[in-house]
């Protein structure tokens, strides 16, 4: 390398040549091949652009669910196909079938009060052909099941070891020399009412296993009432397991499983359900219902959060909004919970707030959107916000306590307590006397409060705006007469030949009651015992001393220490 950096005009570094040759345009070079060969591709295909698609197929016509489609609907008929038709009422959006029991809907249980303004999608019947012809939506229908079920009766079952037959669950319970019968009607498929013991054997062996029908956010939809007969040809008890939005209202759940199914709810113990199918229930004649292939769009309804609700301007409503803020919620909704409790936890809560806070970080939005609207028809309450994922509701103008014939907590004084007030020991700033409030309790705390202040166990002042000093002297003044009834007791009348302890005794009881104002001032009724049930025997006095058990212990304990 030395040596050849000593060469003079030789670029080490460089890949061209030095003297680059000069360029002959007579002379013709040849172009360098590229390293790797060049793939030859076919020629691309020519476009017709003047070729249109053909409109013979309504579904290319159609929007899909994606598609911003809003179409404002009325009460009544909005699509119709001989006796089939889609309609609008009171229960939302229905189908109507010829010979159908009732009007089918998605969800029977979870649909809005409120009546719907537009729907996101065409009227279709979500049912199988040849209901309604439905044109591609942009959604497959749910895919047929393969299985070829036979159809069972309940009335005389396959044999238990034949093979390949699962078990079929025979009528019943009956009692001893009853048979099924065939019934029609609900009440005829139920029979008599069950017994405690029948419940009890129902239900046991139900409470520890996972067979279940499970109920989520879209609460009783369509699907699931053949669900449940399907759960009811094996066993007599159906197990509902509800979780989410539904069970803030376990009633309204419990009615629409009853009406739409015709079972019999025996037993429920917060979210889950046990279902009765009937003592007469035969699987062979059971209801037999279309299934739904799509899912029907929800509808548009009302917004639940206005600018200005009801009763409050805008301006007003933006100062409770504002003082909701900085408001603690009452309690942390969890995803997929039971909420059996939510009702009467808000009602207590606007017994001493107007406003209620209701925390639902975690959960989807829809979820909590329907918690406020039923919260709205069942406490009943206004809807301030759904900020910050948390339920702002405020009690409204026309709340009522739920205690609204309760007394005041500031209760008059009790004559004799109260006495000998001095009032050259009250503070000098008592000009200033705050305002008092009456506050409003149930009447169970305030019978309890009563019966404290009748037994001495509590006072009740009658001035609130009392000096350090006159405080310490009623304080002292009611330990003194609480110690003195805590350490009383009823005075025992001994007979004797000369009446002298009589006497006695008469003259003690007659000076406690007029020290403390009698007995019944001091113990309330409930703090007497009735002595009929207890067995009270004369105790001879006379027993001679060392002859009771604990003697003997002690005698032996005083020897074995010597």
């Amino acid at each position: 390398m030395p040596i050849l950096a000593s060469l003079p005009g030789l670029n080490v570094f460089s890949s061209l040549p030095s003297n680059p040759p000069k360029n002959d345009a007579t002379s013709p070079t040849p172009s360098p091949s590229p390293p790797f060969p060049i793939p030859k591709y076919p020629p691309p295909r020519k476009r017709n652009l003047q070729r249109t698609l053909p409109q013979s197929n309504p579904a290319l016509s159609l929007p899909h669910r994606r598609s911003n489609y809003r179409k404002p609907v009325k009460k009544g008929v909005i699509s119709s196909d001989g006796d089939r038709c889609v309609v609008i009422g009171e229960n939302g959006v229905s189908y109507q079938l010829p010979g159908a029991p009732f009007e089918f809907q998605f969800s029977y249980s979870e649909t809005p009060k409120a009546e719907p303004i537009a729907i996101r999608e065409p009227a279709f019947l979500p049912f199988a052909p040849p209901t309604m012809p439905r044109p591609w939506t942009g959604k497959a229908p749910l895919k047929k099941s393969k299985k070829k079920i036979p159809l069972f009766d309940s009335f005389n079952p396959p044999p238990p070891d034949k093979k390949g037959v699962k078990y079929v669950e025979m009528p019943g319970p009956f009692p001893y020399g009853k048979y099924p019968k065939e019934g029609k009607t609900r009440e005829e498929i139920l029979g008599e009412s069950l017994k405690k013991w029948e419940i009890k054997m129902l239900v046991k062996p139900q409470l520890s296993d996972n067979r279940q029908v499970n109920l989520g956010r879209d609460g009783l939809t369509h699907n699931m009432l053949d669900l449940i007969h399907t759960h009811w040809k094996r066993r007599r008890v159906c197990k509902i397991k509800c979780k989410g939005v539904p069970t803030v209202d376990m009633d309204n759940v419990c009615r629409h499983i009853e009406e739409k199914t015709g079972g019999k709810i025996i037993y429920r113990v917060g979210g889950v359900v046990y279902l009765f199918r009937g003592r007469n229930y035969n699987y062979r004649t059971r209801p037999q219902y279309p299934v739904m292939l799509w899912k029907p769009a929800a509808p548009v309804y009302p917004k639940l959060i206005q600018e200005a609700p009801e009763g409050l301007t805008k301006a007003e409503a933006d100062v409770l909004r504002k003082k909701g803020k900085s408001l603690l919620p009452i309690c942390k909704l969890a995803k997929n919970g039971v909420y059996a409790s939510l009702v009467k936890d808000v009602r207590d809560a606007f017994e001493g707030s107007p406003l209620v806070k209701i925390d639902c970080k975690g959960m989807h939005a829809s979820d909590y959107k329907k918690i406020g609207a039923k919260l709205k028809e069942l406490v009943p309450c206004v809807l301030l916000s759904f900020d910050d994922e948390q339920i702002l509701t405020w009690r409204g103008q026309d709340w009522k306590s739920m205690y609204p014939e309760a007394p005041s907590t500031l209760l008059p004084a009790k004559a004799g307590i109260s006495s000998g007030l001095d009032d050259s020991a009250k503070s000098a700033d008592d000009c200033h006397t705050p305002d008092i409030k009456n506050v409003i309790s149930s009447p169970k705390m305030m019978s309890l409060w009563n019966n404290a202040i009748e037994s001495n166990k509590a006072l009740l002042l009658d001035e609130i705006a009392l000096g350090p000093d006159a405080l310490l002297e009623k304080v002292e003044e009611f330990e003194g007469i609480s110690l003195v009834t805590e350490h009383s007791c009823e005075a025992l009348v001994l007979s004797s030949e000369d009446g002298s302890g009589s006497a006695m005794a008469e003259s003690e009881a007659g000076s406690c009651s007029e020290d403390f104002g009698g007995e019944n001032e001091i113990y309330s009724d409930d703090d007497i015992i009735n002595d009929e049930y207890y067995d009270v025997e004369e105790v001879n006095s006379s027993i001679p001393l060392g002859s009771l058990p604990v003697d003997k212990i002690a005698e032996r304990l005083r020897r074995e220490s010597k």
